[in-house]
């Protein structure tokens, strides 16, 4: 960066806009009353709202899923508020820029009582030290932080400096807010010149499938303008689907969306719902998810949710896990579809987790007493002088293949790990070894 902070054109402004940027810029709001939505940040007397127009900006991490609207309340600030504005990449600063700038900010607050507000947006791409070169910073007040980000601020912000910025909770736009926009532009003189008009069912086409992302709506919306001829006006919906060949998805494969979507599959599996199941399965592959990280999930879930209601589950998973292994996509969508209605209509048990989960509990909080010495091996002379194997009863040389002997330590002697429940082939299993454990302490 060449130059002071202090000097009129050394701060960084929102990039030029003219009549070759893209549809989503040209048609950025400029002021609070031309956004569409965020009622709940921007109407009469809310926070935000408030803390804009006093030009009383906090530290702020603004929290939203892309085309929302963050980068646009940034614009925004930036043109009303009477502080320096300067903005940060993540991929082209380095920690001595940052902290370079930082510095100017301390010097220039001191000196003069002016304000640097620094946006940096992507906030979660910055690494750890780029992050902390902010924060002492922004304890002393030299710098008004704004960062924006499509993660959770929990796991992509450092914490110190998450603790001294207000999180603004930036919604996904509804379809209706989405058609608004979309109508607005259509409006446009940049989008009126090409005498294209849309039907409202291909605008609302367009609208439902942008996952309430205001900038893919209008990326969508000026690919047709521009793509269509005059012949095809007014562009219908089978139009509009043939320009843009495949519908929008939001379906970020290493951020928060990719959780929530593996989330949403695995506890509809779980609750029997395999139309859920079936739709969050193809969510996933759709968006371009890698078929053996959701074949992998899928076996967990037939360990962890089905268990021994019906063992044949878990040997479902691994036989389609090596499916999609030797298929690949598209062929082992179908494979997947199988498996998830498969385990989404199977008994359900979670007795064999919940008893690993009591069983690691224990291990790691108790004294964890040695093997009794009659369950010992005693290879040696010496181990069976010692008493190990001594008392030792063969199961199978007893009736129901079980002796009347612990074979847990005498702390922990009679403890119950394992619940089998009522459901499926457990409720078999749970009849066996009730009938075993009598058997154990000599009630058979």
């Amino acid at each position: 960066m060449t130059g002071s902070l202090f000097d009129d054109d050394a701060f960084t402004q929102p990039e030029t806009v003219d009549a070759e940027s893209p549809l989503a810029e040209r048609l950025r709001p400029k002021a609070l009353e031309d956004v569409v939505g965020l009622e709940e940040l921007l109407g009469e007397r809310r926070f935000l709202r408030n803390a804009i127009e006093t030009d009383r900006i906090p530290s702020m991490i603004f929290w939203g899923p892309p085309g929302s609207g963050k980068t646009t309340l940034a614009r925004i600030i930036a043109r009303t508020t009477r502080a320096r504005f300067v903005t940060f990449s993540a991929t082209s600063s380095s920690i001595k820029d940052i902290k370079a700038l930082m510095e100017e900010a301390r010097r220039g607050r001191k000196a003069r009582g002016s304000k640097t507000i620094v946006f940096i947006d992507e906030i979660h791409r910055f690494n750890k030290a780029q992050q902390d070169a902010f924060l002492p910073y922004v304890e002393a007040g030299d710098i008004i932080l704004i960062g924006a980000t499509t993660e959770n601020p929990s796991f992509e912000v450092n914490s110190a400096l998450l603790s001294r910025s207000k999180v603004v909770v930036i919604p996904a736009l509804e379809r209706e807010q989405v058609l608004t926009i979309l109508r607005r532009a259509m409006a446009d003189p940049s989008v009126r010149k090409f005498g294209i008009d849309l039907d409202d069912a291909a605008l609302d086409f367009i609208a439902a499938t942008s996952a309430g992302d205001a900038r893919q709506s209008l990326t969508s919306l000026q690919l047709v303008i521009e793509t269509a001829s005059s012949e095809d006006s007014p562009v219908g919906v089978e139009k509009v689907k043939e320009i843009l060949q495949r519908r929008s998805l939001m379906y970020d494969k290493s951020g928060e969306e990719h959780y929530n979507i593996i989330s949403a599959l695995h506890k509809s599996v779980r609750n029997g719902d395999a139309d859920a199941a079936v739709y969050w399965l193809v969510r996933m592959l759709e968006g371009g998810e890698d078929p053996m990280y959701i074949a992998r999930r899928l076996v967990r879930a037939a360990s962890e949710d089905i268990g021994n209601a019906d063992p044949q589950a878990l040997v479902f998973a691994i036989a389609v896990q090596q499916t999609v292994h030797f298929l690949g996509m598209p062929e082992a969508g179908v494979a997947l579809a199988q498996l998830v209605t498969y385990l989404a209509a199977s008994p359900k048990s979670n007795a064999a987790y919940v008893g690993y989960g009591e069983a690691v509990r224990e291990v790691r909080q108790g004294d964890n007493p040695g093997v009794p010495h009659h369950i010992r091996n005693a290879p040696t002379r010496l181990m069976k002088d010692l008493g190990y194997g001594r008392g030792y009863q063969y199961a199978h040389d007893f009736e129901d293949q079980t002796a009347a002997m612990e074979c847990l330590p005498d702390a922990l002697a009679g403890r119950r790990f394992y619940e089998p429940k009522n459901a499926g082939a457990e409720a078999d299993i749970a009849k066996r070894l009730e009938k075993m454990r009598k058997a154990r302490k000599g009630e058979g």
